[in-house]
């Protein structure tokens, strides 16, 4: 294959005493602005996707996809009054809408519908809160698949969308003061136009929007103390009497400020004045706090603070367990609600407001739950359940009475019986049990082209879910596998603490055991094996790679954070340093060195196919990282194979994108991946 060709520079930089070479970064232009980057994208782009479309089975794929996506997909309603908010998408429509039921099992009408915002679906309806009184609701437009958001007010009653807009807001929520006068959310400050794509988001802060007024008259309520750099999140009390502010440095530990709505002043007092631990509201009854915390307590349990007692004393409700990792917890109809990961399955637990065990809540199946919605005094809760086998299935749950009965689950075009489910094990490097699901054709055992996805980071847990994606694969022939790495949140903060920092090896490692396992028990093809990731999972796979190319048929790495020594320079970046490590700092720099894609690209060893993804209005992680990345694996001897580069138009990290879109990019992945791994797709 005859790549475009590639300018390269003798930028080079010394850390520490190390020299290292950074040849491509003018890729790291803006492409809108930037007229040798976009012609260069273009190119890659050209060649990318003349390949893809070349490729058999490809245009097979996209059908199966699109029938296998044309199902009802809605989220648990909030409820306020008799009405229910949810939002819903039939299937194949670009974006969900926001629909109001009256009533239970009343009409349905369609209050937001974000199709009507662009030509090409690229507008999204992303957060969105209901007044408590149910007059208004206030949403946020995703342009492009943006992380900023521009929040507008809807009349409900009326149709009609307020003057009010508030700008620059970004990794926000909406929250409701109780008697409707305005709305909580977090904003960082206009960054300059030229700069706006990938500055670096620094001074979050809370504010505090009242209805009819100009944003420049928005109320601060918590800013950033000046030299750190943070991220916020606001909540108001089911009781409307506290605003809750949760400040993060990074990923893992928090500190909590409450605001007393009933004084007028809102002081803003500190409740966990440090950033040691993890802490989060799990409701209140009055001054009496439920929280959960990692503090003393490294797989979780939740414990109660008092605002009226001076000292703040924590008390033990619901104590650590050894065989379970908590996962959230809310106070919802008189009981607390606790959800557990059991080896990344869930069991919900009911707890009395003083710690008593109160029974489980029975799930339809051996799957994931959760987005409980309700309120502390109705029992009536609505919770999302779904499996790798199981489609997004809506029940509803009434407290008192212990009935369940399913509000919304969708038809699917699969014999669902016919997909095989399994957990596994493997040891790593080190000997520690890594899990895995894997999902396949029943009755199958022997070898199969398979994928093997990983992510293992910021302690976000793998857990099962409904993928027609996963179901394309496997209703192909092929076997799909999620392993559970070290990184993320499935047993708890030990397990992440083991996968980050100076630790990061660690998850290359389970993936590469993983990888290994695989082969060893029949379960892939022995050079049938493809690898995917996407964001810090993009970063997994270029690394395990380039440690052990030999492993791999194909890899799939999607908006992947690539270049470790300069990740933090842009956009959000610096929070990840909680995770990856402070390139400036000589320790952090030699190991972020060691791995990073960019860097390590090993010339004259034998690389499988690579099709790297990104999109170019992605300003959570910048495209420049895949620019970069792909021209160094381009530029090296790496064998004959193809190493190329899809670039998605008008799109940004993943959110947001349009359902189109979405499944054109799934069927050029996946046929990439059955070429490569040896899927028949003439079978």
């Amino acid at each position: 294959m005859i790549y475009p060709e590639t300018r390269r520079t003798d930028i080079v930089e010394t850390y520490f005493g190390t020299d290292v070479a950074d040849p491509y970064r003018w890729l790291e232009g803006d492409a809108r602005t930037h007229p040798e980057v976009a012609d260069w994208v273009r190119a890659q782009d050209k060649l990318a996707r003349s390949h893809l479309a070349s490729l058999p089975g490809r245009d097979q794929f996209r059908q199966r996809l699109a029938r296998l996506s044309d199902h009802a997909q809605l989220t648990a309603p909030v409820k306020r009054g008799q009405r229910y908010f949810f939002t819903r998408n039939p299937g194949l429509q670009d974006q969900a809408v926001l629909v109001m039921r009256s009533g239970l099992d009343g009409p349905d009408r369609i209050v937001i519908d974000p199709n009507t915002w662009s030509e090409d679906g690229s507008s999204a309806l992303a957060e969105w809160a209901v007044s408590i009184n149910g007059r208004h609701v206030a949403h946020a437009v995703q342009e492009k698949g943006s992380d900023w958001r521009t929040i507008r007010v809807l009349d409900i009653d009326t149709g009609t969308i307020l003057p009010d807009e508030i700008l620059w807001a970004r990794f926000t929520g909406i929250a409701w003061a109780h008697d409707g006068s305005g709305f909580f959310y977090c904003r960082f400050p206009e960054p300059p136009t030229e700069t706006a794509f990938d500055a670096p988001a620094i001074e979050h802060s809370v504010w505090f929007h009242t209805l009819g007024t100009p944003q420049a008259e928005d109320r601060l309520v918590h800013a950033t103390p000046d030299g750190q750099v943070m991220l916020h999140a606001v909540s108001v009390t089911p009781d409307g009497c506290y605003a809750v502010i949760s400040s993060m440095p990074g990923v893992g530990s928090n500190a909590l400020s409450i605001v007393d709505l009933q004084d007028r002043d809102w002081p803003l007092r500190p409740f966990i004045d440090n950033f040691d631990h993890s802490w989060s509201v799990a409701g209140n009854q009055g001054s009496r706090f439920f929280l959960v915390t990692d503090k003393g307590a490294e797989l979780g349990r939740v414990v109660q603070i008092d605002l009226a007692d001076p000292q703040l004393r924590v008390i033990d409700l619901v104590r650590q367990r050894e065989d379970a990792t908590l996962n959230d917890a809310m106070l919802l109809g008189g009981r607390l609600v606790v959800s557990y990961q059991i080896d990344a399955r869930f069991e919900i637990c009911r707890y009395h407001p003083d710690g008593t065990p109160d029974g489980l809540i029975e799930l339809p199946g051996i799957g994931s739950a959760g987005g409980f919605k309700g309120h502390p005094g109705d029992p009536e809760v609505f919770y999302v359940f779904t499996s790798h086998n199981a489609p997004t299935t809506i029940c509803r749950y009434d407290m008192g009475d212990r009935s369940q009965t399913i509000w919304a689950r969708p038809d699917v075009a699969i014999d669902l019986d016919q997909i095989a489910v399994e957990q596994r094990f493997c040891r790593s490097a080190d000997g520690t049990r890594v899990p895995m699901f894997v999902v396949r054709r029943a009755g199958v055992s022997g070898p199969v082209p398979t994928i093997l996805y990983g992510y293992g980071g910021f302690g976000i847990s793998m857990v099962p879910y409904f993928s027609p994606a996963v179901l394309a694969w496997v209703e192909a022939g092929g076997a799909y596998v999620v392993a559970n790495l070290r990184g993320g949140g499935e047993y708890g903060k030990a397990w992440h603490d083991a996968g980050r920092l100076a630790n990061k090896q660690n998850v290359f490692d389970d993936f590469i055991a993983a990888a290994e396992y695989l082969k060893a028990e029949g379960i892939a093809l022995p050079d049938g094996l493809a690898v995917q990731g996407e964001s810090n999972g993009g970063l997994l796979v270029a690394a395990v790679v380039n440690q052990r190319p030999d492993l791999f048929a194909a890899a799939l790495p999607g908006v992947g954070v690539m270049d470790m020594l300069r990740f933090a320079r842009f956009t959000n970046g610096q929070f990840w340093t909680s995770d990856f490590g402070d390139p400036t700092q000589e320790t952090d720099f030699r190991n972020l060195l060691s791995y990073s894609p960019y860097h390590t690209i090993r010339p004259g060893a034998r690389y499988p196919a690579i099709l790297v993804s990104t999109a170019d209005t992605d300003d959570r992680v910048v495209p420049a990282h895949s620019f970069k990345y792909t021209a160094a694996l381009q530029n090296a001897d790496l064998g004959d194979r193809p190493r190329i580069l899809r670039v998605e138009m008008r799109a940004g990290h993943g959110g947001g994108k349009p359902v189109g879109q979405a499944l054109d990019e799934i069927a050029d992945l996946w046929a990439f991946a059955a070429r490569w791994t040896g899927l028949d797709m003439a079978k």
